[in-house]
């Protein structure tokens, strides 16, 4: 009788440990099947941001008011460069007292003309990377999303910042990008502002 219960007992042992084993054997073959359907790519964020039609308009944009506002501002230099030379010939015809104050005249043109240049400067850099940061958001954002339904894991970003040192080139996607993000901005509704191609054609025509 008691050698029929140890049969018993070691039965009910070995079938605790195949269930145990097969158990592992099961949690490893999920972890393998997990570590399979891990989907990863990366974005050359440098190729991105010179492709990317809607930051080529904004740098265009740009670059065409500071050259407009720049010329309003080069036409007075201009001035005030032909009026110091007038005075370095007229100066010693009119008298010490007129060239004193002539002098000091054209030094405070000089001093606002300088202050003037540092504040267009900064106008314009300041309106140029608020409008900059919202676009930045905005392609991480479409990143993001375009990650979610497309079933990636990590999409990583590449360029002048990079933290990753090599990636193999099937896990490229850039093009993808640029071109899901060229077709989304090309059927968004536009204001008047001259895309980056036409601004190139007028200033050619120049």
């Amino acid at each position: 009788m008691s050698s029929i219960l140890k049969k018993i007992e070691l039965l009910k042992m070995k079938k605790a440990l195949v269930i145990i084993a097969l158990s592992v054997f099961a949690v490893s073959c999920n972890k393998t099947a997990e570590v399979k359907e891990v989907k990863t790519a990366y974005v050359d964020t440098s190729v991105l941001m010179k492709e990317y039609t809607e930051a080529k308009d904004l740098e265009a944009k740009y670059k065409a008011q500071a050259e407009e506002k720049g010329r309003q501002l080069q036409a007075e230099i201009s001035r005030f460069k032909q009026d110091a030379a007038n005075f370095q010939s007229q100066a010693q015809a009119n008298g010490q007292a007129w060239a004193q104050q002539r002098g000091a005249e054209l030094q405070k043109r000089e001093q606002q003309l300088g202050y003037a240049q540092q504040a267009l400067a900064q106008q314009l850099q300041q309106e140029s990377g608020v409008e900059m940061d919202s676009l930045v958001s905005g392609v991480k954002k479409f990143i993001k999303d375009y990650g979610k339904k497309n079933g990636y894991s990590y999409i990583y970003g590449t360029g002048d910042a990079a933290t990753i040192l090599y990636a193999e080139e099937k896990y490229d996607i850039t093009k993808e990008i640029i071109k899901a993000l060229n077709d989304k901005y090309k059927a968004e509704p536009k204001a008047d502002a001259k895309p980056a191609a036409e601004t190139k054609e007028g200033e050619a025509k120049k």
